[in-house]
């Protein structure tokens, strides 16, 4: 059924984001720990040869010293190395980088605005479209009363380009992860979800089932109850009270099984429509007649306006029942001396619009998207007593469905309630309805 199948992919969806923000932050905070592990490691060596260099230069007093530096320096990679300037920016000593990153080094010297001893990653493209990084760090000390300043350094390059590597194999390994686990998840939610599925199954059967079956009993207790009216033997004024009330509430139980054998077929998908050609706005005006005589007990002033001879293709006894259900709804909910309107809003090509507005009780924002849900009503006390069972909207917005149209309402708590819609059809001819001004 659609209504599971969309609820499979709902909480497959919901899985796989959860699943995905969870690798996401995953994949980030692994990123984060391999770079840190990284640069922490790099950083300590880099100061470890900055102090090892700066104090060998201090203990022989001499910054032309040659004395074993490759051992405090230098690496198995050769990538460390150092550039020594006095105070007034003269290169005295160095063990020099490589040729490719040289001028990148001396660049970053002569612009040089970090503070001593602390750890520093500059990065620019190299002539092949590649970064280059390297991690620098700064140390000052004196030789025979003359300030100097040491720079030592490493090329990192290749190690962040293996944390790049490594970025982008967790980011692969993260996407097979997620489609991996969407699918479990929607194969998971299959199956979690067939016990439901049994089960609505189960209740929407009996119910079409249920409703079949009493429609004939309930067929043959409103015939006994005409007869009854009809006996001349019964004069007893209390009696007839009681059989009139017994017709009462037939009357609604078929109406509420009539609604619930709709509700089951349009979950079997068993509700068809039967397209052909009719006159809406005749419809409109007879449907208006045929309420008159209900709205004129509360006293409320039932009429219709813009209403124009309009032919159209669609469900001609579904079209009048989904009128039939808003102008009951709108009369059962406006009080005394209030009005009902129906009215053609718009015709075009290829959409006609009505409505139905009433100057009832009106409706609460939040429940304006729950008014169109089974059995569901805004008040359930009022509803008990007025005759509501919650279904009709539900049918209206099924009838609607039907036919590839839309039904909306628009309400103000103490001002009214208008609900419109909007039915997708071929408009075949229009001219003035020849409708009498007083059917309205």
């Amino acid at each position: 059924m659609e209504i599971f199948g969309r609820s499979r992919w709902q909480l497959t969806l919901t899985y796989s984001i959860i699943m995905g923000i969870f690798l996401i932050v995953l994949i980030l905070i692994m990123h984060k720990t391999i770079e840190w592990s990284m640069f922490s490691e790099q950083a300590q060596e880099i100061l470890d040869a900055a102090d090892s260099i700066s104090e060998n230069k201090e203990r022989y007093n001499n910054a032309e010293s040659n004395t074993d530096d490759n051992r405090l320096y230098k690496n198995t990679n050769d990538r460390l190395f150092y550039y020594v300037f006095d105070e007034d920016k003269r290169l005295i000593d160095f063990a020099r980088a490589s040729f490719r990153v040289e001028s990148f080094i001396l660049d970053t010297i002569d612009t040089w605005s970090v503070n001593e001893g602390e750890i520093s990653v500059f990065n620019r493209p190299n002539e092949l479209g590649r970064t280059t990084n390297i991690m620098m760090t700064s140390k000052h000390f004196r030789i025979s009363g003359v300030n100097h300043t040491l720079y030592v350094g490493k090329d990192v390059t290749v190690m962040y380009s293996g944390l790049q590597k490594s970025t982008y194999a967790l980011i692969f390994l993260g996407l097979l992860a997620l489609i991996t686990a969407t699918i479990i998840g929607h194969v998971m939610a299959g199956k979690a979800i067939i016990p439901l599925k049994i089960a609505y199954e189960k209740q929407r059967q009996f119910a079409a089932d249920a409703s079949h079956e009493l429609r004939t009993p309930l067929a043959v207790v409103m015939a006994s109850a005409d007869l009854l009216l009809t006996d001349q033997s019964i004069t007893n004024p209390f009696l007839k009270q009681v059989i009139s009330d017994v017709k009462s509430e037939v009357k609604k139980m078929s109406k509420l099984v009539s609604d619930l054998l709709i509700i089951a077929r349009s979950d079997n998908n068993a509700l068809k429509v039967s397209i052909k050609k009719f006159d809406l706005g005749s419809l409109l005006n007879q449907n208006i007649r045929m309420m008159t005589p209900l709205a004129e007990k509360k006293n409320i002033t039932l009429t219709g306006e813009n209403i124009t001879k309009i032919e159209v293709h669609a469900d001609e006894q579904k079209i009048k029942q989904l009128i039939l259900i808003l102008v009951d709804n709108a009369i059962k909910y406006t009080p005394e001396g209030g009005t009902v309107t129906v009215s053609l809003d718009n015709i075009s090509k290829d959409k006609i619009t009505f409505s139905v507005q009433d100057s009832g009780i009106g409706i609460a924002p939040e429940d304006q998207d729950k008014i169109f849900e089974r059995f569901y009503r805004v008040d359930k006390v009022r509803s008990r007593e007025i005759g509501g069972n919650g279904l009709g909207l539900s049918i209206a917005s099924e009838i609607v469905r039907l036919h590839d149209s839309s039904i909306s309402v628009e309400s103000e708590l103490g001002v009214g309630t208008k609900f419109i819609v909007e039915l997708k059809t071929n408009t075949v001819d229009k001219k003035p309805s020849t409708e009498e001004k007083s059917d309205n």
